[in-house]
């Protein structure tokens, strides 16, 4: 049977739900009519949905007519809502865009039209409440055409006339469709399904699905008009939802695109599927294999997450609609936030806008909302998890950053026994382009693998600005140049050397914020325009003139989201509730009010250890930190024909070769990694000086060495928490959160002494526990295997190590004491541990002036 995937969009209120009832009752899916004011419709079986008579989840209902099965999947319609919308877009064949002939065409309606183009979804258009007073057929086919597109055509319920194949034929845009109306003066039908199906075309419908007027028609008119696809044999799936069963069974809700999938078939990394499920609004059905053209969910899967592609399917990488306001969660007092913040971020496979978030340094949990009834629904979801009543902060908004000029960028990462140097352009680009990454760096200067990568490390992080912290958007990042070393470079050295030439180049840019801003509409009252007019002014918005209809005035414009976002309530107070503001966000522009934003946000490029602008050289043996300001001094590749063929960046670029006063070459290099760390014979020669700056690396420069190859530290995990009363008393609430804050600290510690540091984990009563290896940040994380202790494993690493290394090892237990040091090794006590650690972090403060 053939398959078809059919959505509805609308704005809020719009009918959309009861569309859905009307289609489902008129093709015998359904025996009675639900209602969403009587709280019994087919698919709004939430809670929450029922109570406010809005969809909030997307949901399905399957359906034949014919030899065709649709699923119908039915969407929210309010804008807070939009993401759990977009998430759908990608997975249907064909859409309905349902119109409410007493609203028309709203903000978002607008949003959702351009949604379907930017997706291509071919659309059917449902005119809906044509029931109520003064709704003219002919006005509203006009203002659609003059708001959407003057390719959408009243299809006049399936009577396709003249003046319907006119239409047909102009909109074609077809020299040959043309020719074959003025010969026959008809279109074949075949035609006009691919006319649709291409998008040149859009049908559009009148009727009221409450009365069930003109639903037969639309039916009808979808079923002749669609166009089947044909699926290749080859398995592969678009996953566009996670939720959760009523059992708390995990769904991962799929779009089967090729080939089939059976129980038991492996589509995910080494999970097998236990369950394939078919959905018709709460009830399903079993089913032992799923075909091409089917939506579906499966169970079994744990990391799958919406947007992924599976099989020949690749993720979904459009721009989906994301909120721009950031809220502290606000929990009661004997609520611990680290505890519960496992249970938070659970969420967030569900709804991943919310974007759930953790602050170490203050212990708060953020999330991020579309507005208030997003905020309502989390809330209720939120409450359901831990049984108390979640409270939020007034929120905040998020910012991002720009550049307005073009520099280059240069890294250079170069402790001993590592080598890479990346030169980055930078460019502005327009707004909502995000950020675009490119190569032009001839092979010959840089082998093409580095060159990959090179922007593979551009591509996986998200970037942030030097303003305030905040995202970098809108920006082009062009590889250039760089230098490998054919011995001694490794793929975590272009790492630090991309991360440092994109810090060094935007410390060097004129950097801009940005704030998100909405497009709107307001409908109010005629005698209150010059109120809104004024505030609008006030609030830095852009406005066009009123339109004044039916003593209604319309005002469209746009704005920052930090003035506009409370202002229905200040409508609903001046108009008493006869007005109201729709709002869109239309994306990023410049901050109306920079100035006072930086001056509120305590941010400092140069102590941002995450974000390094310095970078590391190679001098006599030892790494040391040049700030971003001096890198040019000491670049080893340049820039010169760059530079000479793009005068815009001369003045933004460092000293050329002619004036360069300190190189080393490879050579020079070999010479240094070929002698004794400990060696003296240059010890007459003057080392570079330590800068007041910040090491952003946490690395302490030069080697402080033994006449062993290095030095060693191996910490007994378990030990140390309970010897420390602030991981003693978090063990007690949640051990895992106190092993990751040890991690924490130790990772800090590893980053100031640059020293291998080991921390060992007990997991020898874990029954089938095979031990686990792990680097997390910069620091070896082990859980020993069944049946090995920490004692075991600390024994064995000493006995096969002390030899060539210096080793500390950092336990009270006194048989782990006295065992290591039998073998050699130093022994330190678990407290002492912790004064070494702030002694450390105390004397890395005074070296570069850090407060």
């Amino acid at each position: 049977m053939n398959k078809i995937t059919l959505g509805i969009l609308a704005h809020v209120d719009a009918g959309k739900t009861t569309l859905s009832e009307a289609i489902l009752y008129s093709t015998g899916k359904l025996k009675e009519l639900g209602r969403v004011d009587k709280k019994n419709s087919f698919l709004d079986t939430n809670e929450l949905e029922r109570e406010r008579g809005i969809t909030i989840f997307s949901k399905q209902a399957r359906f034949n007519i014919g030899e065709i099965e649709y699923t119908l999947i039915d969407t929210p319609g309010h804008v807070d809502l939009a993401p759990e919308m977009e998430r759908t877009l990608q997975v249907l064949d064909y859409a309905i865009l349902l119109i409410s002939a007493s609203d028309m065409i709203q903000g978002h309606t607008i949003t959702l039209w351009n949604k379907l183009k930017q997706y291509n979804i071919p659309t059917f258009i449902f005119i809906n409440k044509m029931d109520q007073p003064d709704t003219d057929r002919k006005k509203i086919i006009s203002e659609i055409k003059t708001k959407l597109s003057e390719d959408i055509i009243d299809f006049n319920d399936n009577n396709l006339d003249e003046k319907v194949y006119e239409e047909i034929a102009v909109s074609s845009k077809s020299e040959e469709v043309f020719n074959a109306y003025l010969d026959d003066e008809i279109i074949d039908n075949d035609t006009i399904c691919d006319l649709i199906a291409q998008g040149y075309i859009i049908p559009c419908y009148f009727g009221s699905a409450l009365k069930l007027d003109g639903i037969d028609f639309f039916i009808q008119g979808i079923n002749r008009f669609v166009v089947c696809k044909e699926y290749p044999d080859e398995f592969g799936g678009k996953i566009y939802k996670i939720s959760r069963d009523a059992n708390g069974n995990r769904l991962s809700h799929i779009k089967i695109t090729g080939g089939s999938i059976k129980v038991r078939d492996i589509i995910y990394e080494d999970k097998k599927v236990t369950q394939i499920r078919k959905y018709s609004g709460e009830k399903y059905e079993c089913v032992d294999v799923a075909y091409a053209g089917e939506i579906c969910c499966i169970l079994g899967l744990d990391n799958t997450y919406a947007g992924q592609g599976v099989g020949f399917e690749n993720d979904n990488n459009m721009k989906l609609i994301t909120p721009v306001v950031s809220y502290e969660l606000i929990l009661p007092k004997e609520i611990s936030a680290r505890k519960v913040y496992g249970d938070i971020k659970r969420l967030e496979e569900e709804i991943p806008e919310i974007s759930v978030s953790w602050n170490d340094k203050y212990e708060k949990i953020y999330l991020k909302f579309m507005g208030n009834v997003h905020i309502e629904v989390v809330s209720k979801l939120i409450k359901d998890i831990l049984n108390i009543e979640p409270e939020f902060d007034m929120g905040q908004i998020i910012y991002k950053e720009t550049i307005t000029d073009k520099v280059i960028g240069v890294g250079h990462f170069e402790p001993l026994r590592h080598y890479a140097e990346v030169h980055l352009l930078l460019e502005p680009l327009m707004p909502g382009e995000g950020i675009v990454v490119e190569s032009n760096c001839s092979e010959d200067i840089l082998d093409r693998n580095w060159q990959r990568l090179i922007m593979s490390h551009l591509n996986n992080k998200k970037h942030t600005g030097v303003l305030t912290g905040s995202a970098l958007t809108d920006v082009k990042i062009t590889v250039i140049n760089g230098k490998a070393h054919v011995k001694h470079t490794e793929g975590g050295d272009f790492k630090q050397a991309t991360y440092r030439a994109l810090r060094q180049g935007l410390m060097q840019a004129h950097s801009k914020l940005l704030e998100p801003y909405y497009n709107f509409e307001i409908q109010i009252p005629t005698d209150m325009v010059g109120k809104v007019m004024t505030d609008m002014e006030g609030m830095f918005c852009k406005i066009s003139a009123p339109i004044i209809e039916n003593e209604k005035a319309y005002i469209k414009g746009f704005g920052p989201v930090k003035t506009l976002r409370e202002y229905q309530s200040k409508i609903d107070s001046f108009t008493k509730g006869k007005g109201n503001i729709n709002l869109d966000f239309c994306g990023y522009y410049d901050c109306h009010n920079e100035k006072e934003v930086l001056e509120n946000t305590f941010y400092n490029p140069e102590e941002d250890g995450q974000n390094p602008s310095s970078s590391v050289f190679c001098s006599h043996g030892s790494g040391v930190i040049v700030p971003w300001n001096e890198v040019s001094k000491y670049q080893h590749v340049f820039d010169d024909e760059y530079v000479e063929k793009n005068s815009l960046l001369k003045e933004n670029c460092g000293i050329s070769k002619e004036k360069f006063d300190y190189s080393i070459d490879l050579e020079e290099i070999d010479q240094i990694i070929n002698k004794t760390f400990s060696s003296n014979a240059n010890s007459h020669k003057k080392p570079y000086k330590i800068r007041k700056t910040v090491d952003l690396v946490g690395k302490t420069s030069g080697g402080n060495y033994s006449l062993k190859k290095g030095v060693k530290h191996i910490i007994d995990g378990y030990n140390v928490i309970f010897a420390w009363d602030e991981l003693n008393e978090l063990a007690k609430e949640n051990i895992d959160s106190a092993k990751d804050k040890l991690i924490y600290y130790i990772s800090d510690y590893c980053g100031i002494i640059n020293e291998e540091v080991i921390v060992v984990f007990d997991g020898y009563k874990v029954k089938g526990n095979k031990g686990s290896h792990e680097i997390k940040d910069n620091i070896i994380v082990v859980h020993t295997k069944e049946g090995e202790t920490a004692d075991n494993y600390i024994e064995k690493y000493v006995n096969n190590n002390a030899k060539d290394y210096r080793i500390y090892v950092y336990s009270s237990d006194g048989m782990i004491q006295q065992i290591s040091r039998g073998i050699g090794a130093y022994i330190r006590s678990s407290r002492e541990l912790k004064d070494i650690y702030n002694k450390a972090k105390e004397n890395i403060r005074e070296k570069y002036n850090l407060n």
